[in-house]
């Protein structure tokens, strides 16, 4: 009896540090996307979230865990590479997974975790990346670049390595970037048709991909043309 006390005061306590941690993540969040990490204090946070003043080092270690932490969780929330990945690998057809890929990106940025604080951090830190995150950031775009080198290779015809490659994977992932770190209801303004809204992301995504597509079969052609030395 005295054995499944003790076992059962342990479980008890292991899920009350769990909920600490979780409360404490979700609110160093908030704190992360209104004043980004730099602005942001261990015990603005505590205080928020009702913890004691020691609970972000007790818990994480301390600010830039904590922070990495949160980076880690927004973009789980949002879309992580290993997402990238598997959505990619579930086609077979170099279109096809084009497709799928501003798909995903798509669904998610014109969702409501657009407009959550895990997309307000990942905003933040792309504009003004903090000291605290670089090896996280580094790669993860590594992670990603690979994944569309890849793709865009493919699509192209082209090297991984080709110049060309480069720019049309940036090309890809710039539209997606600016649904991640624009003003919303100023770019809605600024084209009142576009309607950023969950039932519109698919017609958005086949706009997209169509245009990517298009983009890139113009250039592979262009600079086949140019290697064969045709006018």
């Amino acid at each position: 009896m005295r054995q499944r006390d003790i076992a059962a005061a342990r479980r008890a306590a292991d899920e009350e540090r769990r909920s600490t941690r979780e409360h404490l993540l979700e609110i160093a969040g908030q704190v992360f996307a209104e004043k980004g990490f730099d602005a942001a204090t261990g015990k603005e946070i505590c205080k928020r979230a009702g913890a004691n003043a020691a609970a972000v080092v007790y818990h994480f270690g301390g600010m830039d865990a904590l922070y990495a932490a949160v980076l880690m969780e927004a973009r789980n929330r949002l879309v992580s590479t290993e997402m990238i990945a598997a959505v990619v690998a579930g086609e077979r057809d170099a279109k096809a997974k084009l497709a799928a890929l501003i798909g995903l990106l798509v669904r998610k940025l014109a969702g409501p975790a657009s407009q959550s604080w895990a997309a307000r951090v990942i905003g933040r830190e792309i504009l003004d990346p903090s000291t605290a995150s670089t090896d996280l950031i580094e790669k993860e775009m590594q992670g990603r670049a690979t994944i569309m080198r890849s793709l865009v290779s493919e699509l192209t015809g082209l090297p991984p390595e080709h110049p060309a490659v480069a720019r049309g994977a940036i090309s890809i992932i710039g539209p997606c970037l600016l649904l991640l770190i624009a003003n919303r209801r100023r770019l809605e303004r600024a084209f009142p048709a576009l309607n950023l809204r969950p039932d519109s992301a698919e017609d958005l995504a086949d706009h997209m991909t169509q245009f990517a597509l298009a983009g890139l079969a113009a250039i592979a052609h262009e600079v086949k043309k140019a290697e064969k030395g045709e006018g």
